[in-house]
């Protein structure tokens, strides 16, 4: 009796291994799967962060050059060149802004607090080759951290006599988007961090050969890093707004002479990939509950089987030594051997009930798709018998031929949507562009049951702009209207384009509650939809703004007085070549 037993615990031990093994193998792929989805999204946010911070630096490198040649820096006298410095910094939010001479020597400042000399400054070195210099401050050194953009100033002869240097604020910039997610640090050539939304991280820097970051000064904290389905997981305990277990992204910044560093807290990941896990080790358990009880039963069966066996056998040999009793003992062998056809017609039957249990899931499935089938099939046709005769049908033909046309015409605009588009600003139709954008978004207007009002142009509008990029703009703005419509008694959108001189406006309305905070609508991952839901990233318009910017253009909104929200599109008009229509290159 102990080996049968010890042959079952061996049985069921292999079994749970098993089951481990195929959990702990869908954890590791759904893990993979969803590292690879999380670092699609952190590389997104890391760019959108990159491009933050150079365009805020744009700001002051445009501001060097442009103020450079003014007249003013060069005829003027001293009060008068420190109050242009002066007005520009406080203008454009600039800590400084200094001139020197070819020698390094400050001869102006704006704020009046600027170093003797800047002869020994990267910037003003480059500055000094007639070209733009730039750098900036060590998080190490004292005094707050800035970035420094040189301009070169020419004299009559063209040969460089000084230059102008802008002082940008770090902390004024950094302050913008300090505490977003996810944690973004920029460090320098060095390793140092030189800007952080996670101010605990400033002053620490990058040991060489080191992958991992540590503090200027005090004790070092545990830091390893793994690789996982080809990503770089740092764990850590650096501070209560770094997550201990995060992706690490980087991205080169060559223009500004950094590199942009992201930890995505990989927490979700985990936990849905133990889900996944859970699910198939708990499917797998109950399936092998299954085979067991099964199992068990047949053993009972075959058990009983034996001992009857065994009876039918005593009673023959009974039988063969009782001659004497020959009657009595043939009546009683009769009586077994209907006894045991009877067992054996039982286990037969429980054979065939056994067969049918394990073929009930297969049987399901091949019947499920013929029933689906037949089901469609009985329903068209139906619907082709209420509707008569050869003429509907053929009408209805032609318009399975208007719908595969329509189809194709979808499948078109979503490819020439999910193209990623690298051509310059040219000119594009507007009109035809919002066509596109309605067409892309017409299942989810009629989901929502929204009348669409659409006042197209008669003939063309040309304007400024990326055919993808601008189509992308409009479909944000009507799938947010749309979704701002839920619920409401009237779902009506409006959608005109009016002329207004160089510019062209695209205006959207919507009949919704309006927006609730109309100084926080651009600002990334801003949202008025539920926690968690699956179209509430709070990404749309602020994507949007910086579409519609690098277009020379303008998005605004505002609230309706007689209810809803209006968002106005401004773009720069073009006229036949693609040129501004007030003449200007586009």
């Amino acid at each position: 009796m102990k080996r049968p037993e010890t042959r079952r615990a061996a049985i069921l031990g292999l079994f749970l291994v098993a089951v481990t093994a195929v959990a702990g193998v869908v954890w590791r792929v759904g893990y993979g799967q969803a590292l690879d989805q999380l670092a699609q999204r952190g590389r997104a946010d890391l760019m959108l962060a990159a491009d933050r911070l150079t365009g805020q630096l744009q700001l002051y490198q445009q501001l060097a050059v442009v103020l450079a040649d003014h007249p003013m820096l060069t005829d003027g006298g001293a009060e008068a060149r420190r109050a242009l410095l002066l007005e520009a910094a406080d203008k454009t939010g600039a800590r400084d802004l200094m001139l020197a001479d070819a020698r390094g020597r400050v001869t102006q400042s704006a704020r009046g607090a600027a170093p003797a000399s800047i002869a020994g400054t990267a910037h003003f070195r480059r500055a000094m080759q007639g070209a733009l210099g730039q750098s900036h401050g060590s998080p190490g050194a004292t005094g707050p951290r800035a970035y420094y953009y040189a301009a070169p100033r020419f004299d009559a002869r063209g040969r460089v006599d000084g230059a102008l240097v802008v002082v940008a604020d770090i902390e004024a910039v950094e302050s913008q988007w300090r505490g977003a997610s996810p944690a973004v640090f920029f460090t320098d050539e060095s390793g140092e961090v030189f800007i952080t939304n996670r101010s605990e991280l400033l002053d620490w820097r990058r040991a060489p050969g080191q992958v991992g970051l540590e503090p200027r000064n005090g004790p070092v904290p545990a830091f390893s890093t793994h690789r996982v389905a080809g990503h770089e997981i740092w764990w850590e305990d650096w501070s209560p707004y770094v997550p201990a277990r995060a992706l690490h992204l980087a991205q080169d910044l060559p223009r500004l002479g950094l590199r942009a560093e992201a930890l995505i807290d990989v927490g979700p990941a985990r936990q849905l990939a133990l889900l996944q896990a859970a699910a198939v080790a708990a499917a797998c358990l109950v399936f092998g509950a299954i085979l067991f009880m099964v199992a068990e039963r047949r053993r009972t069966l075959t058990l009983a089987n034996t001992r009857l066996e065994g009876r039918v056998s005593e009673r023959t040999a009974e039988l063969s030594a009782a001659n004497s009793a020959l009657r009595r003992e043939v009546a009683e062998r009769s009586a077994a051997e209907a006894a045991l056809k009877k067992a054996q017609d039982d286990l037969v039957q429980a054979g065939k009930l056994s067969a049918l249990g394990q073929m009930s899931a297969g049987i399901s499935h091949e019947l499920n798709q013929p029933l689906m089938a037949i089901q469609q099939y009985a329903e068209n046709g139906a619907l082709l018998l209420e509707r008569g005769k050869t003429a509907p049908a053929a009408q209805n033909l032609s318009r399975i031929g208007s719908m595969a046309a329509r189809m194709a015409r979808i499948i078109r605009n979503l490819r020439a949507f999910a193209r990623q588009e690298s051509e310059p600003v040219a000119r594009v139709d507007l009109g035809r562009i919002v066509d596109s954008a309605l067409e892309l978004s017409a299942a989810r207007i009629g989901a929502g049951e929204v009348q669409v009002d659409w006042h197209r142009p008669e003939t063309p509008v040309p304007v400024l702009g990326g055919e993808v990029r601008l189509a992308q703009v409009v479909v944000n703005l009507v799938g947010n209207a749309t979704d701002a419509m839920e619920g409401q008694a009237v779902r009506r959108l409006d959608i005109a384009i009016r002329r207004a001189g160089d510019t062209v406006e695209l205006e959207v309305r919507d009949t919704g509650p309006g927006i609730e905070a109309p100084e926080k609508m651009f600002d990334p991952f801003y949202t008025t939809k539920v926690v968690g839901d699956s179209e509430g990233m709070g990404l749309g318009l602020s994507i949007s703004y910086g579409l519609v910017q690098s277009f020379g253009g303008v998005i605004r909104g505002r609230n309706h007085a007689d209810g809803g929200a209006v968002m106005v599109v401004e773009l720069v008009a073009a006229d036949d070549d693609g040129l501004r229509t007030g003449g200007e290159a586009a």
